[in-house]
């Protein structure tokens, strides 16, 4: 009872930023998940060939990681943070918005970067504040917290479906439908194949209905900005950032866990510091890399290296599944496995709200091990039945739920084993982003070179390297306790 009022209060001092947080979230899910379903669209937007629209992927991918690098810098005070907040939520409408204006490849990548920009920085900065606003009872909120995500992704496609071009998309020839269509069943087909044959250079006007989705999905992600200039007007924060150093956050809130009587086994609560909590170069610069402990530092590897794996699977799985369901031997309809990453993202949703009662009674490290457990279970019973197309669906569902909420138990996990000092949260959300964007170019590599079947065989490779790697910190932190 103690421990459910402790993070009640909590929460009751903390609401509107603990609620602004979740919003910005899910804006950053809008984000995400919009590139896998337009990717046609904006391929007869910009005329441009497969190979050079994928290069739109991984811009937005590497400079999500830029942004998860260097979004600690914002995090030195409670000013910093809600104007880098505000900032990026308002820049990812203004995406949004602009996207279909971009007739350009150079133009889309520039606007896609930009945004991937503004989505690592949310993704550092709103982690982080979590983890130092409720230290110990965080794992409930992270929980929660990537649910938003999860929502937001499972929105964006459902927003794009009903404006994909099948037949209205206009590249001035008479036989544009019917090429676009081909197109369409063929875009997964990773095959040695000659695409240029493909190549939508015409001299009509291209007209897409898919800008509407687009301008949907900005009006909606509109009043997130909005929110957060609500909490800054709130703080009194509207100055220039960082023009004078304020308060830190937790004493600006008045929040300090020493405040708390410890129940009967409970260890007191620790007043924690953020030294040490900035980006991944100020981290390294407060204190320097010879003198983290080798637990530190191989929490800090280990624990990286498993999202690493873990992300790197969801941002693989949600690209490729399509690519893979319409290739023999399952040989899917196009419209049949588009719903794949609907299930797939569900599955994510489903799971992370679930996880959120689950965590206030089974620590992060239990439920660690059995999601990377059944992760690993999933992917291999998805290699042995390739060839049954309904279980496919069953097992991608069941694998987004596994995956779920490994990163927000990993973060609290860790967190918690160092006892809230170094670098993990900036460390573990730039692994995260790596994953995704490293992982992504590799398997995609191994399917064009040896087909569509690599896909199942990499994804459980990387699940068993993921699962092996979490064996190897609990031995570590047990040899270390």
């Amino acid at each position: 009872m103690m421990f459910n009022e402790r993070i009640w209060t909590v929460f009751k001092q903390n609401w509107q930023h603990t609620l602004t947080y979740w919003s910005v979230f899910f804006s950053f899910g809008l984000s995400i998940s919009f590139l896998g379903p337009t990717v046609l669209d904006l391929r007869c937007q910009t005329q441009s060939t497969l190979q050079e629209i994928t290069c739109v992927f991984f811009a937005q991918q590497f400079f999500l990681l830029v942004g998860s690098s260097v979004g600690g810098l914002f995090k030195e005070t409670q000013k910093c943070a809600l104007s880098a907040l505000f900032t990026c939520t308002l820049l990812i409408s203004v995406v949004f918005a602009i996207v279909p204006l971009c007739h350009s490849l150079l133009l889309l990548a520039v606007a896609l970067a930009t945004g991937g920009l503004a989505m690592g920085i949310i993704d550092t900065i709103a982690n982080f504040q979590l983890v130092k606003i409720y230290q110990k009872d965080s794992a409930v909120f992270l929980q929660v917290l990537h649910f938003f995500i999860g929502l937001g992704a499972l929105v964006s496609p459902l927003i794009a479906e009903p404006f994909l071009s099948e037949t209205n998309c206009v590249l001035g020839a008479a036989n544009a439908t019917s090429e676009l269509r081909h197109l369409r069943k063929t875009l997964g087909r990773n095959t040695a194949h000659n695409w240029s044959h493909y190549h939508l250079l015409t001299e009509g006007i291209v007209v897409t209905q898919v800008a509407y989705a687009f301008w949907i999905m900005a009006i909606i992600s509109l009043p997130v900005p909005l929110v957060v200039l609500a909490l800054l007007h709130r703080e009194r924060a509207l100055s220039c950032c960082c023009r004078a150093r304020s308060p830190r956050l937790l004493d600006q809130e008045g929040v300090d866990m020493k405040t708390w009587a410890a129940g009967p086994g409970e260890e007191e609560p620790k007043n924690l510091h953020t030294e040490g909590h900035g980006g991944l170069f100020s981290c390294c610069r407060n204190k320097p890399v010879h003198t983290l402990s080798p637990f530190s530092t191989g929490v800090h590897i280990l624990g990286g290296l498993v999202v690493f794996m873990t992300d790197g699977i969801i941002g693989v799985y949600s690209v490729f599944v399509y690519s893979y369901a319409v290739d023999p031997p399952l040989a899917l309809k196009h419209k049949t496995a588009g719903y794949l990453s609907s299930v797939f993202w569900a599955a994510i949703t489903v799971g992370r709200l679930i996880s959120v009662p689950m965590s206030c009674r089974v620590r992060p490290v239990h439920m660690l091990i059995g999601n990377l457990a059944g992760m690993v279970i999933t992917t291999l019973l998805l290699l042995l039945l390739h060839t049954h197309g309904m279980f496919l669906f069953v097992g991608t569902f069941f694998l987004g739920l596994f995956l779920s909420s490994v990163f927000p138990c990993m973060l609290a996990y860790a967190e918690d084993t160092l006892d809230y000092q170094g670098c993990v949260t900036t460390f573990v959300v730039t692994c995260a982003g790596s994953g995704e964007m490293v992982l992504q170019v590799v398997v995609g590599s191994f399917m064009h070179r040896t087909g569509s079947y690599s896909f199942l065989l990499c994804t459980m490779v990387i699940a068993s390297v993921g699962f092996i790697l979490f064996c190897v910190l609990l031995l570590f932190r047990h040899m270390h306790r």
